[in-house]
């Protein structure tokens, strides 16, 4: 059977984020879904909550593994939420996971810092869409420079889906995973700072540092984080 790939975007963004990496799986004859979280893309306007963000992590996941096994890909918050439910007690059906830029525990003065900025971009005129816009223009490729914001952004729902992140217990999830892991970072991305830690607990992870990249590893650098994905899916592959 062959490999299925779920793809699960970040805070404020959407499945548009994936395009490069769904181009590059139709390509190499892979199947790729990318899906959207509540109050996310195609769903802005719905409520954002963990247990409905975790049941649309699930209902892709187990659709695709009635496919082949699964290869689950996430970023930021979504690369939260995939270490949580891979770490579940009772195990998913995911045979690898790749979490993207995602390699800090979102609780205390880090998490209240990060909403405080937030917050404040919120209040602007505009919600901060300006600066977003010029940021973007300066640091990502033509190529994917349109994907984060083509589904629109989930400001309505990004305080409170912040604040529910404060919840997870990512370091009993990262002890349970038994399968292989994939942490691939940005060298500035903001949020390495229990990089070291989240390698000690995780028995079977690798990480790659993307170098002078930002957070924004996916669309900054696609043809790297095209290549760790090569990586996963022959593992994945030579295991079945």
């Amino acid at each position: 059977m062959a490999v299925q790939v779920v793809f699960v975007h970040g805070i404020r963004t959407s499945a548009t984020m994936w395009r490069a990496q769904l181009a590059f799986l139709t390509e190499r004859g892979t199947a790729a879904v990318a899906v959207d979280l509540p109050g996310h893309g195609t769903r802005r306007g719905e409520e954002f909550t963990l247990d409905e963000a975790f049941a649309t992590i699930d209902r892709a996941v187990q659709d695709a593994a009635t496919r082949g096994p699964v290869l689950l890909v996430g970023h930021s918050m979504g690369g939260l939420l995939c270490i949580e439910y891979v770490g579940r007690e009772e195990a998913p059906p995911v045979a690898a996971l790749v979490a993207a830029s995602c390699t800090s525990i979102p609780r205390g003065a880090g998490l209240a810092a990060y909403r405080f900025f937030t917050r404040r971009f919120d209040s602007l005129p505009d919600r901060g869409l300006g600066l977003t816009n010029r940021v973007l223009d300066r640091t990502l490729p033509p190529e994917t420079r349109p994907d984060f914001g083509a589904g629109g952004y989930a400001f309505d729902a990004q305080d409170t889906a912040l604040a529910s992140l404060s919840v997870l217990d990512l370091l009993a999830s990262l002890r349970r995973i038994e399968i292989p892991l994939w942490f691939v970072n940005g060298q500035w991305d903001q949020l390495r700072m229990n990089e070291k830690l989240f390698l000690s607990v995780a028995r079977h992870a690798e990480l790659v540092v993307v170098p002078r990249t930002t957070h924004l590893v996916t669309a900054m650098r696609p043809g790297v984080f095209n290549a760790v994905l090569n990586v996963a899916l022959a593992t994945v592959e030579a295991s079945n």
